[in-house]
């Protein structure tokens, strides 16, 4: 048990922060999910892979979380730039408005277009994965990807345009 905490509970601790934005209540549900698959190993059927499976009871942990605590979930992005070596400053203005304006963007998504881009693009999980841990039909996750995308796309090229953020602009 101890190999399996150390090889997948960074994942789960990542998906829960995420979701809840703050790190004891991540590490809460980590604690949660691992307790959880102590308990009830024999559950897992092999249907999908385990992190598929792990991802899955950990989406339904923070929704246990945020109703005991009555909040809806937000997704933050990391505030943090990656590591550039380049001593460019116009490449890293250039990438730090980047980075602004997809916040702002993602920012404008509701809470589920998120978190289907975030396991898509992020959590590399393909669309029947996120279905079976969002528990919904695998179309629906294709719906909700297509339409977030599209509202992503809109919003970038209107931020580019130097419009304000937002599904109402023009």
């Amino acid at each position: 048990m101890r190999r399996f905490y150390e090889r997948h509970h960074a994942r789960i601790y990542r998906y829960a922060l995420a979701r809840l934005a703050e790190p004891a209540d991540a590490a809460d549900v980590v604690n949660d999910v691992m307790l959880q698959v102590w308990r009830g190993a024999a559950s897992f059927r092999e249907r999908s892979r385990v992190t598929t499976w792990l991802l899955g009871i950990a989406h339904h942990k923070v929704l246990d979380h945020l109703r005991r605590r009555g909040r809806h979930p937000t997704e933050e992005l990391d505030e943090r730039l990656p590591d550039d070596t380049t001593p460019d400053i116009e490449s890293r203005l250039s990438a730090e408005q980047d980075f602004s304006r997809l916040h702002d963007c993602m920012e404008q998504l509701s809470p589920v277009q998120r978190q289907v881009l975030e396991l898509t693009f992020f959590d590399d999980c393909s669309y029947p994965e996120v279905a079976r841990i969002m528990g919904c039909p695998h179309g629906t996750v294709k719906t909700r990807v297509f339409h977030a995308r599209k509202l992503l796309r809109d919003c970038l090229e209107r931020l580019a345009r130097g419009n304000e953020p937002g599904w109402g602009s023009t």
